[in-house]
């Protein structure tokens, strides 16, 4: 048996693994210190009721024999599939139903989505960025290629100049952990180029619930020429809080077409090999999201994160430190005080604050020397985590 070459290449630890053990380490030491997460970007839950509605009444449904679900269709239930096109559509991003494809997860389609390519294919990165991207890449046998996102294009990288050695884009916007968001100019500039360039862009728009200015795009399809060179990942983690329930969707344009194959068509016979599909009771909890119940209620869930993030950039601010993102996003991204490297300041906040966040390196290589915070939590604990975090910081002063 040979191993998987580029299995064994990654780094031992993923951060948030590596983050917990560290923690874990602290409290067996410290049991006395509460700790308050500033760093997993998990939400607070719970579902909110329209969610919790609809999966009662699919449960009940496979109780019956008349109502049973069993084998759904591998893409996803159309009644989904539809709600998920209308609201696109109705935003400006037009997208027909059988272009959506229901995943348990964005997580998943970001790795699942790199089956598109032939080994060997370079897929351009942004650095930092979600490190389970750049994993993907190295275990499918790709070639991730670092594109610099720093505080000199307010991490916000434009394509590069020159005929580039390409096949793929990996794009996020509100980004994961910058918080930086890409205007319309700017991610026209990308589809401009991946066309030219005959690239693919993969988009993640997970965090697109977030943008609160309407002159900032939530789609890529917003863009003109974005269906023939673009898949977009949606989830439903952060939106409704599906972090433990797991749905997700990617959207394959018909119109995207690839040495005469269409990606769409391709994409459909991986899956139906790979996948009987999301779970009947979660899909329906997910439609229950564009109900107009479950839209006021996503809504004062998003503006309760919105509001944390607010409240961890004026802490922030207090106490000295740049930062970005935090105004469309909930990520604030921080640049480390004193030239501390990015696990120093993280020690430090675990022992003078009893905080945790998550060490910017952790992201590549270009974030060392920054720190991420996540908006995500009760606003009580994150209120004491803001103040426990500006007494830490007198330390240092």
């Amino acid at each position: 048996m040979r191993l998987n070459s580029g299995l064994l290449s990654l780094e031992e630890a993923y951060v948030f693994a590596e983050v917990r053990q560290r923690t874990q380490r602290f409290s067996a030491g410290r049991p006395e210190v509460k700790l308050i997460s500033l760093g997993i970007g998990d939400v607070p839950g719970p579902l909110c009721p329209a969610v919790t509605r609809a999966m009662r009444r699919a449960v009940k449904e496979q109780g019956r024999q008349k109502s049973f679900h069993g084998y759904g269709p591998e893409q996803g239930y159309p009644f989904l599939r539809q709600q998920i096109a209308a609201s696109l559509t109705a935003t400006g991003a037009p997208v027909q139903p059988r272009e959506v494809f229901i995943n348990d997860g964005a997580k998943t389609d970001l790795g699942g989505l790199l089956d598109l390519l032939e080994p060997g294919s370079r897929v351009l990165l942004c650095d930092p960025t979600y490190p389970a991207v750049w994993d993907d890449c190295l275990i499918r046998g790709l070639e991730p290629v670092r594109l610099p996102a720093d505080e000199g294009n307010d991490f916000l990288p434009m394509p590069p100049p020159g005929k580039p050695d390409l096949d793929a884009v990996y794009l996020c916007s509100p980004a994961n952990p910058t918080g930086a968001v890409y205007n319309r100019a700017q991610l026209s500039a990308w589809v401009e180029y991946a066309r030219a360039n005959e690239l693919l862009i993969l988009f993640d728009a997970a965090y697109a619930p977030f943008i609160s200015d309407p002159a900032l795009p939530r789609s890529i399809y917003e863009i003109p020429g974005a269906h023939r060179c673009a898949i977009e990942i949606g989830s439903f983690s952060k939106l409704a809080g599906f972090t433990g329930t797991r749905c997700g969707y990617a959207i394959l344009p018909c119109e995207l077409i690839v040495r005469g194959y269409p990606l769409q068509t391709l994409w459909a016979r991986r899956q139906s090999a790979r996948t009987n599909g999301v779970s009947y009771v979660v899909q329906c909890g997910a439609a229950a999201v564009y109900s107009p119940a479950g839209r006021r209620q996503t809504a004062k869930s998003i503006a309760r994160i919105s509001e944390n993030a607010a409240l961890l950039a004026e802490t922030l601010k207090a106490a000295g430190l740049s930062y970005w993102g935090g105004r469309h996003s909930p990520y604030l991204w921080v640049k480390c005080p004193r030239g501390l490297s990015s696990w120093a300041f993280f020690d430090f906040l675990l022992e003078y604050g009893g905080v945790v966040g998550t060490p910017g390196v952790g992201f590549g290589a270009a974030g060392e020397g920054y720190f991420r915070f996540s908006a995500f939590g009760d606003p009580a604990q994150l209120q004491i985590g803001c103040n426990r975090l500006l007494r830490a910081m007198d330390y240092l002063r």
